[in-house]
């Protein structure tokens, strides 16, 4: 099965965008009457048929939708500092987003090395890796936001802040509850200052650690993303 953006889409006939039908015409070169799928990102999978195969407006009719497709039991944000090789901030949103995320927020911490990323370019990572693993949600990112900011934002749910310092820290997959709302905090390379930990601490977050291992940045995120999942199997 190969699966499209289509934002708007909706019943009826339908213009894809000219990105996804040069895709669909040039690359694949799929034809009138062939059946694709479509997906706005919100839980919605449609199906449809080509009815009009132009390469630059490619027009298709809805057929059938399923609403809440492959819907998880639960909520999962993680707010990560940016990588200072972008490359690996990409293959995190990328990763995440195959084994299966609602938000990302990337945090501007003390330690930081990127304090800007292009969350055009983001998105479209975001928007290849939902079609990629065939999902039917797009998870949410959000725009910069510094520590001390976000560690204000109310959340109605379970917070952690995963840190390296301290020696009595549970780990994850010990204390996680399952089909739990979670916030994972993930600092950058150089962790989070004993600082920041405190104020985490004061705003509600409780220490994690992801297991003996000292790991870079995106694998932590990662590492957090899997043990989520895999303890709502």
């Amino acid at each position: 099965m190969n699966l499209f953006f289509a934002p708007d889409i909706k019943e009826g006939f339908y213009q894809l965008p000219e990105e996804e039908s040069k895709h669909i015409i040039r690359v694949l070169r799929m034809k009138t009457g062939d059946s694709i799928f479509l997906t706005d990102g919100l839980g919605n999978l449609t199906e449809a048929s080509i009815v009009d195969a132009a390469s630059k407006l490619c027009t298709v009719k809805a057929i059938k939708t399923s609403h809440a497709y492959q819907k998880r039991p639960f909520h999962l944000h993680i707010a990560i500092a940016p990588t200072k090789n972008i490359d690996r901030f990409e293959w995190f949103l990328e990763k995440s987003t195959e084994i299966g995320i609602d938000i990302i927020t990337p945090l501007i911490c003390a330690h930081s090395e990127r304090a800007h990323v292009k969350t055009d370019r983001l998105q479209k990572v975001l928007i290849a890796a939902m079609k990629q693993s065939l999902k039917a949600y797009l998870p949410k990112l959000d725009k910069p936001v510094e520590f001390k900011q976000f560690t204000q934002i109310p959340f109605d749910g379970e917070k952690y802040i995963a840190y390296c310092g301290l020696a009595d820290t549970a780990e994850l997959i010990n204390i996680y509850r399952k089909d739990a709302k979670t916030l994972i905090l993930i600092g950058p390379e150089g962790d989070f200052s004993p600082e920041e930990v405190n104020l985490a601490k004061k705003h509600g977050f409780v220490p994690i650690t992801l297991g003996k291992s000292r790991l870079r940045t995106e694998t932590a995120g990662i590492v957090a993303c899997t043990i989520i999942n895999f303890l709502n199997k």
